[in-house]
């Protein structure tokens, strides 16, 4: 065992079993804040790694949004979970083309890790040496205003709650030790999860919960109904509340056990986007239906950056550039399993 495993082995013994998200939230804390895990070096990578054409489209979405709430000023810009600063170096040289808008954006990353908060400040030192980031460890630290927030992969990295259908009741899924000593699986007290669970789940079913994500996007939601805003929401996940186990861990680009290695491997599951909408709408926000993410990039000009980008390349160059794009949208790799949630303040029409 490694040093958070013994940790948590010893909370184990001592008080008993401990939720999924109490061991999910411990081993992504240590995660993070160790290293880098992006790129070919590290256990996954995201959209914007992939092709700058993602952060552009997001850019100039961002834009029509800000021109369709009359331009307030200035404009708080936010990033949930930026990663390496990719995304929002892409999005602030789409911004260009609205010089007012790009010259009053005050920058704002909320970022717990300090080795990607030092990725993210050399990225736009590197790339955008005019703009002055301020990080923040929680939303709620950022100043109140005007909003347009992103978030991409971040809301199936917070911690879940797992809940078992038994004899036509719900009960918590935790973890404790088994016989060797090693963590296992095991069935708790009956329960009532923070989200209301599918009628038709039958016995056997596993259903999780995301409170963290469900603060969150409340929290988002309060900020669009006090200030002209906008939010983009992006990851992979379900459109409509289901049951079904989704939690994984990946490490070295591939699958690995999920309680094995704490805090050595990434650890994600599937957003439920039917969930978030409602807490956004409850707190106020008019949220769109929700959009995949090849439908949502094709439709805000995702193919004609492409047709601009491939302008005087030569053939490896393009080849690459096509390569990443179609990973994009392709329906087949993340353009359906990638879904994006938008919302306004509560007087503007949905995105």
């Amino acid at each position: 065992m490694n040093l958070l495993e013994r940790r948590l082995a010893d909370e184990i013994r001592a008080s008993g079993p401990i939720g999924v998200d109490r061991f999910m939230g411990a081993a992504l804390e240590h995660y993070y804040r160790s290293r880098d895990p992006l790129g070919a070096g590290g256990d996954f990578t995201t959209a914007p790694e992939i092709s700058q054409v993602f952060g552009e489209i997001i850019g100039l979405w961002g834009a029509d949004q800000w021109q369709r709430l009359g331009g307030p000023l200035p404009l708080r810009l936010v990033e949930l979970g930026p990663g390496r600063g990719t995304l929002m170096a892409d999005l602030l040289r789409a911004l260009r083309v609205v010089p007012p808008l790009r010259q009053a954006v005050e920058v704002h990353f909320v970022e717990t890790s300090p080795t990607l908060r030092e990725r993210q400040a050399e990225t736009l030192r590197r790339l955008h040496p005019d703009v002055a980031p301020r990080w923040h460890d929680a939303l709620a630290q950022v100043p109140q205003g005007p909003m347009l927030l992103i978030a991409n992969e971040l809301f199936d990295a917070l911690p879940i709650r797992q809940w078992l259908r038994e004899h036509g009741r719900w009960r918590e899924r935790l973890v404790g030790l088994d016989g060797s000593g090693a963590f296992a699986f095991e069935t708790g007290q009956i329960g009532t999860p923070p989200v209301d669970p599918p009628l038709t789940a039958s016995d056997g079913a596993l259903f999780e919960t995301c409170e963290p994500g469900l603060a969150i996007a409340g929290e988002i939601g309060r900020r669009l109904a006090a200030a002209p805003g906008a939010a983009l929401l992006i990851d992979y996940g379900h459109g409509q509340t289901a049951a079904g186990e989704t939690l994984q861990a990946l490490k070295a680009h591939a699958y690995a056990p999920v309680l094995a290695d704490a805090g050595e491997a990434d650890l994600t599951a599937h957003v439920d986007f039917e969930a978030l909408g409602n807490a956004l709408a409850a707190a106020g926000a008019n949220v769109a239906p929700l959009a995949l993410q090849g439908q949502f990039l094709i439709e805000n000009g995702a193919n004609l950056r492409l047709e601009a980008l491939l302008r005087g390349k030569d053939e490896a160059a393009g080849l690459r550039l096509k390569t990443g794009v179609r990973r994009l949208l392709d329906p087949m790799e993340m353009g359906r399993l990638f879904k994006v949630l938008a919302a306004t303040s509560p007087e503007r029409s949905p995105p």
